[in-house]
């Protein structure tokens, strides 16, 4: 038998994994299965150790479209580059496995993740976690798991685990969960605004129910796990300097270089008292072995500088810019701070700045995603950007980064619970947060700033929301919460929070960290300690602008929503595409549903009415008792066709144009003349009979036309000439009976006309339409 099978029960669902059946000479590789969803995970590291000074690591999440029976949509139907689900889904594998590599470890590793088959109910991206502490557990390299991850949704008051996608689209919050078996690692959730005590439950019910898969994988570890390998710590011969460092650089003012309040002149600070420290340490540097001790003094300073921030931290509560563990920076706010654009804003936290940018669209605007799901689109987009001048840096300037692309799913999740629905306000939003300045929580000020900017837009969203990141520095059991983190205390700290919300409740979290994992009474505490930040903000915000303003900024289009009956959706479509082209040639953009709603998007509110006017009367339909002065467009001998409204004629029967008998409708109307007229009936066929509102009770009504039935459509039965009514029976041998000026019990033959032929009757339209 090829390849070995382990299983478990995961939310009442069957999880396999298999291992030695696929890309078995790589070190570490697995199946896993989940319904009908399989990912193929592998996990390979290098045999030399790298000279980066970072951990080596890369995640790829790779998804076939074969995995769905589809070829891609690219030009060249392949695969391109990865998505952004994909890129989310890989960053939730990364931060689950990244913290467990042990220090030093510098080989460059490789994790592998690739869809082969999807089913549309059980998301990959929370397998991919899974699959890849399994490979790393039976492979050769050296890592301190295994770990798990779940999904939990909240539906009918229920925690669910990994819910379906038909669940997952009535739960109340959707929570990712990456942990170990002793503490919680990694937690991504989004939430329609739900309460800190009652996410807590949620993550210790995700923590709970990871037990199974990580039992497993401890089983396949034992059984079929290799031998780690050994490697060399990078540590360097840096430690050997730590305490002398140590002793002169406190000596030397490093206390007070790192309590500096702004960020570059901390830096310059810093670097001033290491320099002065490596040339009293190093007096020669053109001696043997001079360059090699500087490096390494450098690096002894930077762990004498990390050390010393965390011991401030812990002991004292003071920071590097003087704040306590709960103090948020200075917070400074303005509105509409771009002239032309449709919402503006600029948050300024301390040394983060953001600028938030609103702008308006229509339904064609919105985002196409074609990745392992049912073609979709997304009508609100929010992109994050961070240019290298925000801190103060010179970098090659290219495509979105992955951080990009997770820090603007934070910022996204966080807005879109407060957003109104696309029924309630018609247009597609987009959000850019443009980092201007960044020393720590850029993504959070995002939130902030795309909130006011949405709100000087005058969208009407359901609360303002705003982010705090919160920190951790620990130490054996000591520890302690930070709130608004700098760039440097998240560099040097233990845990990355963000923490999202309104006043009511939380709409986003995510959490990482560096250590083995937090405990439920930490995570609480920090969960605490971020809302009394969070309601800080709000406060701040609530300053400049309390509420979406009472209108659409005035450089903000205007969308004209109107009903039609979908079965005229054609007349305002026209041949071709030609009337709806002539609609948008009047100056506005119209899109049509299926259900009949049209919506006009013009910044010109006068040309977005002079459509709306037309397409009402090229769709108004008439409703008997409706009065009309209409005009005569054509007569007959029986009555005068009277155009009503563009497209819609009325039969005027010649008994009703006067008290009087008339001979010939042209003796009273000819066409161009006005009329005043009313609808007394409707057929079947939409047919309109009219009469003259003034002759109303002086003139007979005439009998309505009633619908015509029988086998022959509209045109009733065909006749039996068996029996020929009252002309009486065909003669045998097809004779005809002969006629002379009397035709027997029809009267007189009619008079010729003078070119010899009977009066021609009425066209046949005309007759179907109107007798």
């Amino acid at each position: 038998m090829i390849g070995k099978t382990y299983t478990t029960m995961l939310g009442g669902r069957e999880l396999s994994i298999e291992t030695g059946k696929l890309a078995k000479l790589v070190s570490g590789s697995v199946t896993v299965r989940y319904g009908d969803t399989m990912l193929l995970v592998t996990a390979q590291a290098s045999d030399t150790q790298s000279k980066l000074d970072f951990l080596p690591l890369t995640v790829e999440f790779e998804e076939r479209h074969y995995a769905v029976g589809k070829i891609p949509g690219s030009f060249h139907r392949r695969e391109g580059r990865p998505g952004e689900k994909a890129i989310l889904s890989a960053r939730i594998t990364d931060r689950q496995i990244r913290p467990l590599f042990p220090k030093g470890y510098r080989h460059e590793t490789q994790v592998i993740i690739t869809v082969v088959s999807a089913d549309g109910q059980n998301a990959p991206d929370v397998l991919g976690p899974i699959g890849a502490s399994a490979a790393l557990s039976l492979s050769d390299i050296p890592w301190a798991g295994p770990t798990a991850c779940v999904r939990v949704g909240q539906v009918d008051g229920q925690f669910v685990v990994n819910p379906t996608a038909e669940q997952l689209s009535r739960s109340r919050m959707d929570l990712v969960v990456a942990g170990t078996k002793d503490a919680v690692m990694m937690v991504e959730c989004g939430a329609q605004t739900v309460g800190e005590d009652e996410l807590v439950a949620a993550i210790e019910f995700a923590h709970a129910e990871m037990q199974g898969v990580i039992g497993l994988i401890e089983t396949m570890r034992a059984e079929l796990g290799q031998e780690k390998f050994n490697f060399v710590a990078a540590a360097g011969p840096s430690v050997d300097y730590v305490p002398e460092m140590a002793e002169r650089a406190l000596a030397a003012g490093l206390r007070d270089a790192l309590l500096t309040p702004k960020k570059k002149d901390r830096s310059a600070r810093t670097k001033a008292v290491r320099n002065a420290v490596i040339e009293a340490m190093v007096p020669d540097v053109a001696a043997e072995g001079a360059e090699e001790k500087i490096a390494a003094l450098k690096d002894a300073y930077s762990k004498v500088e990390k050390q010393e921030l965390r011991r401030l931290i812990l002991e004292d509560d003071l920071r590097a810019d003087g704040r306590n563990s709960r103090t948020v920076r200075p917070i400074w706010i303005e509105a509409r701070a771009l002239p032309r654009a449709h919402g503006s804003a600029i948050f300024t936290r301390g040394e983060t700045q953001v600028l938030g940018v609103t702008t308006l669209g229509t339904e064609r605007d919105e985002i196409l995603i074609d990745d392992l799901t049912e073609e979709t689109g997304d009508k609100f987009l929010l992109h994050y950007n961070f240019p290298p001048y925000s801190t103060g840096e010179v970098k090659r300037m290219g495509g979105q980064s992955r951080r990009e692309v997770g820090h603007g799913n934070l910022a996204k999740r966080a807005i879109r619970a407060v957003l109104p629905s696309f029924e309630e306000f018609p247009y597609v939003i987009r959000v850019v947060g443009d980092v201007l300045e960044s020393n720590g929580s850029s993504s959070m000020a995002t939130v902030c700033a795309g909130i006011l900017s949405l709100m000087d837009a005058g969208v009407p969203i359901k609360a303002p929301v705003a982010g705090v990141a919160m920190g951790l520095v620990m130490e054996g059991e000591r520890y302690r919460v930070l709130t608004d983190i700098l760039g440097m205390e998240d560099a040097l700290g233990d845990m990355d929070f963000k923490v999202c919300g309104s006043a009511e409740g939380v709409t986003a979290l995510q959490m990482d960290i560096k250590v083995g994992g937090i405990t439920p009474a930490i995570m609480r505490e920090a969960l605490a300690q971020a809302r009394e930040g969070r309601l800080h903000i709000l406060g701040k915000m609530a300053e400049v602008l309390a509420a979406p303003r009472a209108e659409l900024s005035p450089t903000a289009p205007r969308i004209v929503s109107m009903k039609i009956n979908p079965e005229l959706i054609g007349k305002v479509i026209g041949p071709g595409g030609k009337q709806v082209r002539e609609l948008e040639a009047m100056g506005a953009q119209v899109t049509i549903e299926e259900d009949g709603t049209i919506r006009i998007f013009s910044a010109d509110a006068a040309a977005a009415q002079a459509v709306q006017a037309k397409i009402a009367g090229l769709t108004k339909e008439a409703k008997v008792g409706e009065e009309f002065h209409g005009t005569v467009v054509k007569t007959a001998a029986f009555g005068a066709f009277v155009n009503l409204f563009p497209g819609q004629d009325g039969m005027l029967h010649i008994s009703q144009i006067s008290e009087e008998r008339v001979n010939a409708v042209e003796d009273v109307l000819k066409v161009g003349d006005k009329l005043h007229v009313k609808i007394v009936n409707i057929d079947d066929r939409g047919k309109i009979d009219l009469v003259r509102p003034e002759l109303e009770g002086k003139v007979a009504p005439r009998a309505p036309r009633e619908p015509r039935s029988g086998d022959r459509g509209d045109r009733g039965p065909r006749r039996d000439f068996g029996d020929r009514g009252d002309r009486g029976p065909r003669r045998e041998g097809g004779e005809r009976r002969e006629f002379s000026g009397e035709r027997a019990d029809r009267g007189p033959r009619p008079e010729r006309t003078e070119a010899g032929d009977a009066p021609a009757p009425a066209p046949a339209a005309d007759r179907n339409s109107n007798e």
